[in-house]
Parts: C-alpha cells; structure tokens; sequence
C-alpha cells in the first residue's frame, strides 16, 4: 500500500468512499457528516490546497484524508490540554471504501500518515473527532493517541487527540 497526494483523476472514486462514510455514519446512529458536509467541493478544495491524500492498494484508492500542515485554527481553544505546542499535521475527512471495511485499512492509513510525518521532520500529529464515531475512536485507541480534551469544530463538540512520534523511528 502507497500513501500519495490525490489527483484531480481520484475525486469521483474520493467522493464514493466519503460518500459510503456519510453513510456508515448515519447508520451507526452519528450525527457526522449529516448536514452536506463533507461534499464533492471539499475534495476539489483540499486538492488546490496540496492537503488531499490517498491510500492505494495495487493501484486502486482505497481510503482518503486530508493532511494540513500549519495550525487549526480550531485547536486553539481546547477544554484540556495539547501535549506539546511542536509543529503538526492535522488529520480530517478521514474515510475508507466500503469493500476496505475490517481489513485495518483505517490503522494501515494512520501508520502511512505516521511515516510521511516523519519524513518531512514534523513529530506530531493532531486529529478531532465525534464521541459517537465509535470506529475512529477505536483505531486512535489502538494506535495510542493521547486524549487530550475538547474543542469546537463547525459548531460541534469533538474529541481531540495528539499523537507524539518519536523522531528516531526509522
């Protein structure tokens, strides 16, 4: 499996897998992803902005996110507290293709995004998400990222969490 920068050639098949996540996330009973956001446009959008990413498994996209260098703004009002104030990467939109679905393609996608950030020298990496998406809630567990507290994101409480990596990974 290679993680890559997404191409304007991955949105229709980007836009299938966020669209079966909408729907898992109905059907588990979620309020994410239930008002039109994400949409097609976010995709376009985190593409011009060089942040869109794909999982690909013998040559076919099989998860996508997008990956933002810099600050969230969002983060900066947190009720707890962020381990460190390092550079990070910030994780969103994260969603895998309905014929992924356990098969670890959610962990596999994190410990890619784990490897790119250390490649380019940047140790930590920060991600939110809703207390009623029991199934990211349970790969952040798995792979050890640290609760941290709770912000505000687009007018909903969520989870934040970091993760610290160490820098002599190799």
């Amino acid at each position: 499996m290679v993680l890559r920068k997404a191409k304007t050639a991955d949105i229709p098949v980007i836009w299938e897998i966020l669209q079966h996540g909408i729907q898992q996330r109905k059907e588990d009973g979620s309020e994410q992803w239930q008002n039109g956001y994400p949409n097609e446009q976010t995709v376009w959008d985190d593409i011009d902005k060089d942040c869109a990413c794909v999982l690909v498994d013998e040559d076919r996209v099989i998860a996508y996110a997008a990956l933002i260098k810099g600050t969230e703004p969002a983060y900066h009002i947190i009720d707890g507290e962020w381990l460190n104030n390092d550079d990070y990467i910030t994780v969103h939109r994260v969603a895998a293709s309905k014929d992924a679905k356990g098969k670890g393609v959610g962990k596999e996608l994190f410990h890619r995004i784990e490897a790119l950030c250390i490649n380019e020298k940047i140790y930590n990496i920060r991600v939110d998400n809703r207390f009623d998406n029991a199934t990211m809630l349970k790969i952040l567990e798995r792979l050890k990222y640290t609760f941290c507290g709770d912000i505000m994101m687009n007018g909903a409480e969520r989870r934040a969490y970091q993760k610290e990596l160490r820098k002599d990974r190799s």
